[in-house]
């Protein structure tokens, strides 16, 4: 991992924004109206999908992905102007809160900028035309880093924007060289020292996929070097199987546990029941009172927490990347006070430097520890239907719930577990 990333950004809260569809014109200041509520949530840093430019040529839908970027060094004019953009983040800043914006840097739109005037930054298929090398991402072209000219313009550009953002979430990184991303690093550096560097990982099956075509596909160990935070696609898989039923909880458990000795000390995965590329959590999460018990277990784990916007009304729809589909926020599941709740309990220095384990105690129930020379931190998730006592490894007591309030009992190294979550603190 990068050697300075702080164990700080693990007990913070990062918010996604898609600008088009979080308001219905769809607008920096559509975003900038609404970032009090959002502050209130208990959020930490905003992290603003694509705000560039988009193609024209070759989009999907009406109006095209934010991932098919026309110019880096521009603002998508349906969003507002630069000096929106600088407003929004300014207010942003002004409520304690940072702002990342999304860097996408493996391929450009068909009739980007870059192809039109550096058509030799390019990969070219064997007919001499313009390329992708990846499945059914036909409205982009895919850039070439085998130039180092390539390399300059990019981190120029970076460090134009760290001048006004806080840091970037680097789309699909792990399918550019990682020279590039160390080289990055060093150089924002000298525009914004403390500059906050999010990778988009990939699953594992699409590195062996990407590798055994001859290209690019870095592993999350790769990953850490140069980055401070990291998706935790490595075990998404194994979670949506649980849902699915296609998995055992002792399955998904494994693997989470499997991330504390694998990667540097240091590290951060960032945590999310959904996000853009993926379904809503209440669409995957029917239940209600589930999907209480999922997010209560979100804010748990060791790393950083994502939202994405409108999760925290319970939006089943996941908007559409290429047409205009503005959020439902009716509130369909209020999860608003809990995430508050989560988040000020989050805030306990517990979560940025302990021992972290996932245990399944008894049937459809996960049990977390965090655990310090000093304290643990207990979480016990009746995720499915079954409830009844299991062993706890505390002191017989009556001990607070933090999330309620209410008064719990560890009576002969066990506890009865309902169907809320419950955690407890414990010397």
């Amino acid at each position: 991992m990068a050697k300075d990333t702080s164990k700080a950004y693990r007990n913070q809260v990062m918010y996604s924004v898609f600008v088009r569809n979080f308001s219905e014109e769809g607008t920096f200041e559509g975003v900038r109206r609404d970032l009090q509520r959002i502050k209130n949530l208990g959020v930490d840093i905003i992290w603003l999908m694509p705000i560039h430019p988009l193609g024209e040529k070759a989009r999907k839908g009406s109006l095209g992905s934010p991932y098919a970027i026309k110019n880096y060094r521009e603002i998508n004019p349906e969003f507002g102007t630069l000096d929106d953009l600088k407003c929004l983040v300014n207010d942003i800043h002004s409520l304690g809160m940072k702002c990342i914006i999304d860097v996408v840097y493996n391929h450009t739109s068909p009739d980007s900028w870059l192809s039109e005037n550096h058509p030799e930054w390019f990969y070219h298929k064997p007919d001499g035309n313009f390329g992708n090398r990846v499945g059914d991402w036909t409205d982009i072209i895919d850039l070439d880093y085998g130039n180092m000219d390539l390399w300059d313009y990019q981190i120029e550009t970076l460090k134009m924007w760290a001048e006004i953002v806080d840091g970037f979430r680097c789309d699909v990184a792990s399918l550019v060289p990682l020279e590039f991303w160390l080289r990055a690093r060093r150089e924002v550096g000298s525009v914004r020292p403390d500059c906050i560097w999010l990778s988009e990982s990939i699953e594992h099956n699409f590195i062996r996929y990407i590798r055994s075509q001859g290209m690019t596909a870095l592993s999350d160990s790769e990953i850490f070097t140069a980055f401070d935070i990291a998706y935790d696609y490595d075990v998404a898989g194994e979670f949506v199987d649980c849902l699915l039923g296609k998995a055992s909880l002792s399955d998904y458990a494994k693997s989470v546990n499997l991330q504390e000795t694998i990667y540097p000390d240091n590290y951060v995965k960032l945590r999310f029941l959904e996000n853009h590329d993926r379904p809503r959590a209440h669409h995957l999460i029917s239940d209600e009172n589930r999907l209480r018990v999922w997010t209560a277990f979100l804010y748990f784990q060791k790393g950083m927490t994502l939202i994405y916007n409108g999760q925290e009304v319970g939006a089943s729809h996941l908007p559409t990347l290429f047409d205009k589909d503005t959020i439902n926020w009716d509130v369909n599941v209020d999860l608003a006070p809990l995430m508050k709740k989560l988040y000020d309990i989050r805030k306990d220095s517990v979560f940025t430097d302990s021992d972290y384990t996932l245990s399944v105690p008894a049937e459809n129930v996960l049990c977390a520890v965090h655990k310090t020379q000093s304290e643990k931190l207990i979480g016990i998730f009746p995720v499915g239907e079954n409830g009844g006592l299991i062993s706890v490894d505390v002191p017989d007591g009556i001990y607070t719930e933090l999330i309620s309030g209410s008064s719990v009992e560890v009576c002969f190294g066990m506890i009865s577990v309902g169907d809320e979550p419950i955690i407890i603190k414990s010397k």
